[in-house]
């Protein structure tokens, strides 16, 4: 046995093994070790008084899943070996065979998957001679995969950032770049040769797919994409050791119809985790999903990933949302159906593969029986029905005929072990109805067949009785003094009394003892044949778990309108953008309805680039998010938080917003902030939406300072008229650029002063905010009284000091290219003032001699500035 043990170890490398013994499954040697200590069950020894004793420890077969999920979510591979014959007619040792290899990525059971979410599978693949890639994805749970080429290799990383596949299939030797080390733990080496081989996975996609050639898979010019498909089906291939039938049409992506959401963009609009990292409430996915079932989940996550950025299925979401909107009780009745509906793809999967459980049957038994009533409630519509739900509902199938064979099937709680029985219904299977009747009523039969006997040959005291050597048999008294039966064969003579059996006594024994197994045999053929006829019908629950979970979105997103007063939104194809009373839907509803206080917000051809100034906690990072989010959620067919909302499609929402280090990967956070900000300005188009917050704050003011005007300077003239950009600073100095720069435009937060303290009105208003009040929120923070008013004597000296220098520099003849402070070279304005003065008879001479330098502002100041520097031009 630890022969067999070890050869299957040997051939499933880098696996734990699980190897099936009687009703356990036992771990040997060190898997025993690492098994023991990852789960915190019992380690024992095969041979614990030996000097080498072998470390062993197992788990029952009933109860090994919560096992096996506990060690899939520690990283883990898992081979199980089963017995593949029965152990009563074994000669020798029982054949065993290792019959799926447990991943991260392959898993199918429930207990190992997110109802709501994907389990993907992923592989990725660069050619380095050819300058391309491709990277494919899988959900083997519900069959769905897709993948996309690309002649940029660190794009299609960021792509598997965002996939997060659950486990990565990499070349043996390829590494993860630096930049993406997070995703190092969830990758799995495999041979170039055998997984990635070009002619190999061309053969393996053509033949799952069913199809000649693979331009019909949009794929005969992207052989590197070809090479992660055929990955992902020789690693399923090896793992699952079954056929692969259940998988659906592979579709690339198309960049072209979806507004593009890169990983770093989801993270700081907090789409699907906060900023911490922690998914649930606090994200968008949170406050949007109001789905019923797992598969109306996943969509909502599949189109929050990759919304449209056409308008025809915008609109015709967006008028499902809407019918489903106005009729709260039609929205009701249909939420309290679906909430019956289980996870019609991932359970005719497992019947595909031949892993459903009798409690899969059941679970599809209360959903099949939704669906006709689901229909009745939607035709109820009438001539307002959008057109989008009456194509369903023209191609709806109620599933009718195999939702009477699993009502008449299964027992309302079946056991969880299928070679156990009492699985089926009386009335199921006649010859099994007569099986059920001798298990369970074999007492109520030998009674009878008593009592017969009793009557026919009149003996008055002829007993009933078993015994393990001889059976049944019947006992009759030797005072008993009249004529035996003839067909009373005697067995056992006793002192006292005879014994006999009778061959009608003798058939209706060995009925009632073979009655339990011939049960339990055909019980588990009857569910076999019953498993494959439900995974005949694969495509059919294929249909309408799409259908259910288009229904779901719908009517998830019209519940979540309703419940948080979200208004339909009118998207066109122009770039301008106009919010009323817009609110951000995750700040909403972590304050409360009441507590939001909404802005208006426009962007047109004059107001392109919107510069958004305000003190630290006013709002300026929610005004910008908002936005964003306000157009993401419109491009899934989505109500939006607004009265009013007029939106030009987005192709790419871009967001830099926040401070952040990556020290593992030698980042700083200005490296960071750097480097998301070279990604927009590098891949932004003039039909993107920009949000930036606070570019150049990581470094000194004035090389902070010069990169964020420059950068406001590159998306004004880039995509011929500028990149619509919201772009919140704390630099003053960039509000001077008004008028300036063509499509610029000053917004602030507004704030009050009150009795010495501040009050945040949280109102976007025109213009551009007077100064920072920075000193003032440290204090509302808890900084101790002396270091503030120690700050505000240290800001006032540092106010005159800057004023002084900034109106000693306007005289000079510098390029309107060069910030205020510099010249050309590098030298101080202060010093070059002093080698080349002015002319004493200039203007500018005795506007600055009569100058009031007490009364002015900074803002003030640097006005008076551009006025004088434009004196000095002329």
């Amino acid at each position: 046995m630890l022969e067999q043990y070890l050869r299957f170890k040997e051939e499933n490398p880098g696996c734990l093994l699980f190897f099936r013994m009687g009703d356990f499954y036992e771990l040997f040697f060190e898997d025993a070790e690492t098994v023991a200590r990852a789960v915190q069950i019992t380690l024992t020894s095969r041979n614990p008084k030996d000097t080498n004793p072998i470390p062993m420890c197992g788990v029952p077969h009933h109860s090994v899943e919560p096992y096996l999920t506990q060690l899939l979510d520690k990283g883990f591979r898992i081979a199980i070996c089963d017995q593949i014959e029965d152990p009563r007619e074994a000669k020798g040792l029982v054949k065993r065979a290792v019959t799926r290899v447990l991943t991260p990525g392959t898993v199918v059971d429930d207990s190992n998957l997110r109802a709501k979410g994907n389990n993907f599978l992923g592989a990725l693949f660069w050619d380095s001679a050819r300058n391309a890639g491709g990277f494919a994805w899988i959900d083997f749970s519900t069959g769905q995969w897709s993948g996309l080429h690309g002649r940029r290799e660190p794009e299609l990383w960021q792509w598997v950032v965002k996939i997060n596949p659950r486990e990565l299939l990499l070349p043996q030797g390829r590494k993860v770049p630096p930049q993406f080390s997070e995703l190092a733990s969830q990758v799995t080496g495999v041979a170039p040769t055998t997984y990635f081989d070009p002619g190999v996975s061309a053969r393996r996609l053509l033949e799952i797919q069913g199809v000649a050639g693979l331009d019909s898979l949009d794929l005969g010019d992207k052989p590197e994409l070809v090479c992660a498909c055929g990955a992902l089906l020789a690693y399923l291939e090896h793992t699952q050791k079954c056929p692969l039938t259940h998988l659906g049409e592979f579709r690339p992506v198309n960049l072209g119809r979806h507004l593009l959401l890169d990983e770093v963009t989801e993270r700081n609009l907090e789409i699907f985790r906060r900023l911490d990292g922690r998914p649930g409430k606090g994200t968008l996915w949170r406050v949007l999903d109001r789905t019923m079932t797992p598969m109306g989940g996943r969509l909502l996550e599949s189109r929050l990933r990759q919304p449209w950025r056409e308008l025809g299925p915008i609109g015709k979401s967006l008028d499902c949302v809407d019918f489903l909107f106005s009729r709260d009780q039609m929205r009701g009745e249909l939420r309290h159906a679906l909430d019956s509906v289980y996870d019609l793809e991932r359970l005719s999967t497992r019947a595909v593969l031949g892993r459903a459980m009798p409690k899969d049957f059941v679970a599809l038994r209360r959903s099949l029986p939704m669906l006709p009533k689901i229909r009745v409630l939607l035709e109820q519509g009438g001539p307002e029905t959008p057109p989008d739900l009456k194509r369903l509902l023209g191609k709806w199938d109620d599933l009718t005929d195999l939702a009477e064979l699993l009502e008449s099937s299964f027992v309302d709680s079946p056991p969880p072990v299928i070679t156990d029985g009492g699985l089926f219904r009386k009335g199921f299977d006649l010859v099994l109805d007569e099986l059920i009747e001798l298990h369970e009523h074999g007492e109520d039969r030998l009674a009878a067949l008593h009592r017969r006997e009793l009557e026919a040959s009149a003996i008055p005291k002829l007993k009933l009785g078993f015994n393990k050597v001889f059976g049944y048999y019947f006992e009759i008294s030797k005072a008993f003094k009249g004529q035996v039966p003839d067909h009373f064969v005697r067995r056992q003579t006793l002192v006292n009394s005879e014994r006999y059996i009778t061959p009608d006594l003798k058939e209706l024994e060995e009925r009632i003892i073979s009655a339990s197994e011939e049960r339990k045999a055909l019980e588990y053929r009857l569910f076999q044949e019953l498993r494959e006829r439900v995974a005949r019908s694969r495509s059919r629950f294929l249909f309408m778990a799409d259908i259910v979970a288009n229904l779901d979105y719908w009517q998830g997103l019209a519940e979540a309108a309703r419940v948080n007063d979200w208004s339909r939104p009118e998207l066109h194809d122009d770039l301008d953008i106009e919010i009323e009373a817009g609110r951000h839907p995750v700040v909403e509803d972590a304050m409360g309805h009441s507590s939001y206080i909404p802005n208006d917000l426009r962007m047109d051809r004059d107001k392109r680039i919107l510069l958004i100034t305000g003190p630290n906690m006013a709002g300026k990072s929610t005004v910008l998010r908002q936005v964003a989010i306000l157009m993401i959620m419109a491009q899934i067919g989505s109500f939006v938080p607004a009265r009013r909302a007029r939106l030009g499609l987005a192709d790419r929402v871009f967001s830099r917003v926040g401070a952040s280090d990556n020290l593992a990967q030698g980042h700083s956070t200005f490296m960071v902030e750097m480097t998301e900000t070279a990604r927009i300005l590098r891949q932004a188009t003039q039909r993107s939406l920009v949000i930036l917050d606070e570019i150049g704050r990581g470094t000194s003011t004035y090389d902070g300072l010069s990169l964020a005007w420059a950068v406001v300077e590159e998306l004004s003239t880039r995509a011929r008229g500028g990149i619509r950009t919201l772009f919140a600073t704390h630099y003053h100095e960039l509000t001077a650029l008004e008028g300036r720069v063509e499509g610029l435009r000053n917004l602030n937060i507004a704030v009050k002063e009150w009795k010495g303290d501040i009050v945040f009105l949280r109102r976007l208003v025109p213009g551009p905010a007077d100064r920072s009040y920075g000193i003032e929120v440290a204090r509302l923070a808890g900084v101790p009284r002396p270091v503030v008013d120690r700050a505000r004597e240290i800001l006032a000296n540092l106010e005159e000091k800057s004023q002084d220098d900034h109106l000693k520099g306007a005289v000079e003849r510098v390029s309107q290219t060069v910030l205020p402070g510099l010249v050309p070279g590098g030298d101080s304005v202060c010093d070059h003032a002093r080698s080349e003065a002015p002319a004493a008879e200039h203007p500018v001479v005795s506007q600055l001699t009569a100058l009031d330098l007490d009364g002015m502002t900074p803002i003030q100041a640097l006005m008076l500035l551009n006025r004088w520097k434009e004196m000095v031009k002329e």
